[in-house]
């Protein structure tokens, strides 16, 4: 378990957890892998359905023990920043779970469908209970646009966006600088952002969700 300390800021780095050989191989299976991607040009700056890559559903299981016990991985995700695909995230949460079906339930909102599969919003206690993985496969230094965030924050429920510039002024942020190899875990309800890279080259993420045993109501499913 990643402890306290993502208990309370919502937010850590964990150095040095998947080796360069092992990283060369993911870059490897992500370049030839037939999962639903997003392009400016020639760059990839994005990439949905990661766990129906072998290699990423491998990953994400070695990992599952930092996320926690009886944590199973939901939905996986690729992110990048290049010269050609170099653009800021705004101050946000992560609000959105991936299902298999759509059914209307109390409290579940904003359904929407990308990349073929349902997505929407449960209640933020759910979400409380999820937790983030990112494992870099490139350096992430301070000119790089590494994740902003703003520590604490994910104990406030959902935020407003008329609370989020207020938020700013009250909490210090804090850049989630990372080496490749390390994984960045947080938790979905933390206010987080990223700046476009001041000197842009490869800032590839794989973005991993875990969620409890049961925490789906039925008959929903996980995507």
């Amino acid at each position: 378990m990643i402890g306290a300390a993502l208990d309370r800021d919502g937010v850590i780095v964990l150095p040095d957890i998947v080796a360069a050989s092992g990283i060369a191989k993911l870059i490897a299976a992500l370049e030839t892998a037939e999962i639903t991607r997003a392009s400016r040009g020639d760059a990839v700056f994005g990439a949905r359905n990661l766990l129906a890559v072998p290699a990423i559903a491998a990953l994400a299981k070695t990992l599952s023990p930092l996320a926690g016990d009886a944590m199973r991985a939901t939905r996986g995700l690729f992110f990048d920043k290049t010269p050609g695909a170099n653009w800021p995230v705004a101050w946000h949460q992560d609000l959105s779970l991936a299902v298999a079906e759509r059914h209307d339930i109390d409290g579940w909102s904003n359904w929407s469908m990308k990349a073929g599969v349902h997505h929407v919003q449960p209640p933020p206690e759910l979400l409380a209970r999820m937790v983030s993985l990112r494992l870099h496969l490139d350096d992430c230094g301070a000119d790089n646009g590494p994740l902003r965030v703003l520590p604490g924050s994910h104990a406030m429920g959902r935020i407003a966006a008329a609370r989020i510039a207020p938020l700013r002024e009250e909490i210090a942020e804090h850049a989630c600088l990372a080496a490749a190899g390390a994984v960045l875990a947080f938790k979905p309800l933390l206010l987080h952002a990223s700046s476009p890279a001041k000197t842009p080259a490869h800032r590839r993420v794989v973005h991993l969700e875990y969620a409890p045993d049961g925490l789906l109501p039925l008959p929903l499913r996980w995507a």
